[in-house]
């Protein structure tokens, strides 16, 4: 199994006292995602749960264009092994139609860099079909529910987290990484792979803020509901109402912010 966090020394200053020990530090190493041997992607991530990502990040950004995932591999040209285990390649036997490469690499903090027009994103979703709503002690219930699992975290303190929960808060899957996105789509991804999207009557928690990005792939894979540790920006809330997804930030035990939809009934 691949490293995902690295023992270094550090010296910390703390209460007047120095001392040097050592330290865990998250694991950032490049990516690069292939769709039927084309480069569509090079992406910085945690290592690990490689598979569900590549899947996971061709599926939200529509590049399968619902053509059905027949392999995943490292490294199309040579062994894995050559490759450092950092190129994986999402095979469709050609059924997905012929992806355009990325310009650039995506940074762990941002998704969407390289990517000519946002529009492009959304406008081949239409809006999701509606749900019964999870109940708002249930949304504000999510975090401390996914913060057990978040081991990674525990550990070095320098990765986000994304869940997948029902209707009752059951958290169905956990992953990290030190990429927000790259966490969403390791969710989307596993769920791709074992049939279970559109993702309908589910929530997505992300453990930062709710971008554009992280709504778009929630939107994407089906998701009612996305909930977010910190807030939104402008652009995620205007795209949520869009698509008629709940987006709530904020989620602590005792309070919650609801930004879409923009009106709603007290419980």
């Amino acid at each position: 199994m691949r490293r995902r966090s690295e023992t270094m020394l550090v010296t910390t200053l703390a209460d007047g006292h120095v001392r040097r020990h050592p330290d865990e530090l998250i694991v950032e190493e490049p990516m690069t995602i292939q769709l039927d041997g084309v480069v569509v992607s090079t992406t910085m991530r945690t290592p690990g749960n490689d598979y569900e990502l590549a899947v996971g990040f061709c599926f939200t950004e529509g590049l399968l264009s619902g053509a059905p995932v027949t392999g995943v591999r490292y490294c199309a040209g040579g062994s894995a092994t050559e490759s450092s285990f950092n190129v994986v390649t999402v095979e469709t036997g050609g059924r997905a139609p012929a992806p355009t490469a990325r310009v650039g690499t995506t940074t762990s903090s941002c998704g969407i860099c390289g990517t000519e027009s946002i529009d492009a994103l959304t406008e081949r979703l239409v809006r999701l079909p509606p749900t019964p709503p999870i109940p708002l002690d249930v949304l504000r219930s999510v975090p401390e529910r996914v913060l057990g699992a978040q081991g990674l975290f525990a550990a070095t303190g320098a990765v986000h987290a994304a869940a997948a929960f029902d209707g009752t808060g059951e958290v169905r899957v956990v992953r990290e990484d030190v990429g927000r996105h790259n966490a969403v789509d390791k969710i989307v991804g596993r769920m791709v792979l074992d049939g279970t999207l559109p993702a309908a009557g589910l929530g997505l928690f992300v453990s930062g803020r709710a971008s554009f990005e992280l709504v778009q792939k929630t939107w994407a894979a089906g998701f009612g509901t996305l909930v977010a540790v910190s807030a939104p920006t402008a652009l995620a809330v205007h795209t949520a109402r869009r698509a008629g997804l709940i987006l709530a930030g904020f989620a602590r035990a005792d309070r919650l912010n609801v930004y879409a939809p923009d009106r709603l009934d007290a419980p």
